[in-house]
């Protein structure tokens, strides 16, 4: 009897062996990252375990492709997460060339150049220079690439690299028609992929403050419009009470899903995160709460019908756009499974609701914040949304004593004199003249990579910045004048356009150059087309006559024969009655005298969320300044810009610090467990896949953030043969 019950069990364990094995296998064999984000859930989780925590110290290079192929002239930005789908690779290069490559090799099969193929020349080589991904659609043998370039949304034959003539116009739609409005005046660039639906592909996008960032669906094989939700509502639609002039959305502009959307296949639903309303940092003219600006939004994904939103900012003057696409995943309560949606936001609140409602499942309060001191004709809102879990996963306000110490003391005296100056009462102090602490900053918080999640336990990873910012608002008292001068017109058109990219003295601000000495580099022909097209992560200004593209460039060029003429143009006509009557000064981070962050570390963190408790698992610093770390200073975290991806093998992978380094990390503890210099920092989130049974992660390595070098390659690691 013993003897039988021995060999019982022993095939009960040789059969639970061998059936491991085979989901192991079929696991691990060939496995893709078909949509932007690892899935149309935006979850960027991978089931791959082929790698984990005890071999990820192997992890060797697969292989290096250049995307570019070593061109030496100027790099774009490059933030792509690539998609794979039948062993072929697919993404974009920094100059937005479109590529398919050998996912087990790096072997290009073909790439697409938009400026030699596009024979309506609708797009040029200078517009605006940003692509996160593709997405991938087939039927047969039919099988689509769609991604965007400037305000063109081109079908490419997957196969081949071929536009598809029969789609639009010679294979491409121009994104600026059907919008409402005169196709002069709309700049739009969707900077990440559209969102497939059956026969549908769906899009938003970067636009310019006077277009808006209305969500449309098109048909996948013809490229006709098929459905438009208006971001800020037409009369008789629901949120058109909202705004407090009725003529609200025949002006404003942005409003827009520019992070992208995830969708819910099973019930056709598609969620998407809006950014703030025309202007970024003042509302005299858009009072009321202005749906649907800063709104989590899901619609009916076949027809563009409303289901449910909900605000996370009121009337919003900070620049916190929702950053990026809604994450869907089924989370424990009360001993069952809901389905629920999670958005991480720049503040660094995490908004959690039940996927067909849109009802919190986490409370959320509304609580009073403050109002007094906004300037003139500003009506902010006297409370915003909190939830009560969980609580933030950065700081959200500044003190004296979060001041950095890092420094000398005369560095700590400067930054401390400055503070005193300014106001700082949380993520909702009011925008002054005089200076506003913006924390945890313009870039999050959360930004565009948003977070990863694990399915199987519901815990979050988030990446995220703590950067103090200071946001200055300037009166305007610009107006035009009969027979002023180039010069003068010159002035009021960069202070409405430009300034607050560029600031006043044309000398940059944030990762936006300086404009000393663009003379050198544009003539004048070459400058009104880039004002015309916009470039890399300048929006087109289509709306500008020639007359004043002339007087603008008369300054910006420093054309001194230029700026005594005459002005031919007419600025009065020009104006908007969206003009507000504050202007900002530009991008400014608060920093020392040697460069560093005024806040106190950390800079940069990466958390892990249960979000079926609402309490942290843990929380580190991430990324570091090789000089202080020599110095003996404890990691201190630094800006980051990309997510991670979480796996079933026990890591979280991520590249997105500006330190170049992309590192493995245990998701239990936040341990280290792997780093590697990149040629470039990886502004980008990994994309895992399996071909014959070998894992890859892969990664677009541009740089070009927070002062550090650009690149063009795509670096692929895998584990080495086994002997």
């Amino acid at each position: 009897m013993l003897i039988r019950k021995t060999k019982i069990i022993l095939t009960l364990i040789i059969s639970a062996g061998v059936v491991a094995c085979a989901v192991y296998f079929l696991q691990n064999k060939d496995h893709g990252w078909k949509v932007y984000g690892g899935s149309s859930e935006n979850i960027k989780y991978s089931t791959l375990r082929q790698i984990d925590t005890s071999n990820v110290s192997q992890l060797k290079v697969a292989w290096v492709y250049h995307a570019e192929h070593d061109d030496t002239t100027r790099y774009g930005i490059m933030e792509c997460n690539p998609i794979i789908v039948d062993h072929t690779l697919y993404g974009v290069s920094p100059k937005m060339k479109l590529f398919a490559l050998d996912a087990a090799t790096g072997k290009e099969k073909w790439h697409f150049d938009p400026a030699d193929s596009l024979t309506n020349k609708t797009w040029h080589r200078n517009s605006v220079n940003m692509n996160r991904g593709v997405s991938y659609w087939s039927d047969g043998d039919d099988r689509r690439i769609i991604y965007t370039v400037g305000p063109i949304a081109f079908a490419v034959n997957a196969g081949t690299g071929k536009l598809i003539g029969s789609f639009g116009k010679d294979g491409g739609i121009d994104l600026r028609k059907g919008l409402g409005r005169e196709e002069k005046d709309m700049s739009i660039s969707p900077t990440s992929p559209a969102m497939i639906f059956k026969d549908l592909f769906i899009v938003s996008g970067a636009v310019n403050e006077s277009t808006p960032g209305h969500i449309r669906a098109f048909d996948i094989r013809t490229g006709a419009q098929k459905w438009i939700f208006h971001t800020v509502p037409y009369p008789g639609e629901p949120g058109f009470e909202t705004w407090d002039d009725p003529t609200a959305y025949k002006r404003m502009g942005s409003t827009n899903a520019w992070s992208g959307f995830t969708l819910d296949h099973k019930r056709g639903l598609l969620f998407a995160g809006i950014g703030s309303p025309t202007n970024d940092f003042y509302g005299g003219d858009r009072s009321g709460k202005g749906l649907y600006g800063n709104a989590v939004i899901a619609l009916d994904a076949a027809t563009g019908k409303l289901k449910w939103h909900f605000q996370a900012i009121h009337h919003d003057v900070w620049d916190m756009d929702i950053s990026s696409p809604p994450a869907l995943v089924s989370l424990k309560r009360n001993g069952k499974q809901v389905d629920a949606v999670v958005q991480t936001t720049k503040t660094g609140l995490i908004f959690v609701f039940e996927r067909t409602t849109g009802k919190p499942l986490f409370p959320v309060e509304e609580r009073k914040v403050p109002v007094n001191g906004a300037v003139a004709g500003e009506h902010l809102s006297p409370s915003q949304p909190f939830p009560v879990l969980p609580k933030p996963f950065v700081r959200t306000i500044m003190t004296e004593k979060d001041l950095n110490h890092l420094g000398t003391d005369s560095s700590y005296q400067d930054i401390k004199q400055r503070f005193q100056t300014y106001r700082s009462e949380g993520i909702y102090t009011p925008p002054t003249e005089k200076g506003t602490i913006i924390l945890p900053g313009y870039d999050g918080g959360a930004n565009w990579g948003g977070p990863a999640i694990d399915p199987e336990t519901g815990i979050l990873y988030i990446n995220a910045n703590e950067m103090a910012w200071v946001l200055n608002l300037v009166k305007d008292t610009s107006s035009a004048k009969e027979g002023m001068t180039n010069h003068q017109a010159a002035a009021l058109l960069y202070s409405k356009n430009c300034m607050g990219c560029h600031g006043p003295e044309r000398l940059g601000s944030g990762d936006y150059p300086s404009l000393i000495g663009v003379g050198k580099k544009y003539s004048l022909s070459e400058f009104s087309q880039l004002l015309s097209t916009g470039r890399r992560m300048m929006p087109g200004f289509g709306h500008l006559s020639k007359d004043e593209k002339t007087a603008l460039a008369s300054l910006v060029l420093d054309q001194k024969s230029e700026q005594d003429k005459r002005y031919k143009g007419s600025v009065i006509e020009k104006e908007r009655s969206s003009k507000p009557s504050y202007t900002f000064t530009g991008y400014n981070k608060f920093l020392t005298k040697d460069g560093y962050p005024a806040l106190s570390p950390p800079w940069g963190t990466i958390s892990a969320i249960n979000l079926n408790t609402g309490k942290y698992e843990w929380q580190v610093p991430f990324g570091e300044f090789e000089e202080l770390k020599k110095k003996g200073i404890p990691t201190t975290g630094r800006e980051n810009f990309g997510g991670p991806v979480v796996t079933a093998g026990g890591l979280l992978f991520i590249g997105a610090s500006a330190d170049g380094y992309f590192r493995a990390i245990d998701k239990k503890t936040g341990k280290i467990l792997w780093q590697t210099k990149l040629p470039a920092a990886a502004m980008a989130t990994p994309a895992i896949y399996a071909i014959g049974g070998r894992q890859y992660v892969v990664i677009a390595c541009g740089g070009g953030k927070s002062g550090g070098k650009g690149g063009d390659s795509y670096v692929a690691f895998t584990l080495p043969d086994q002997p």
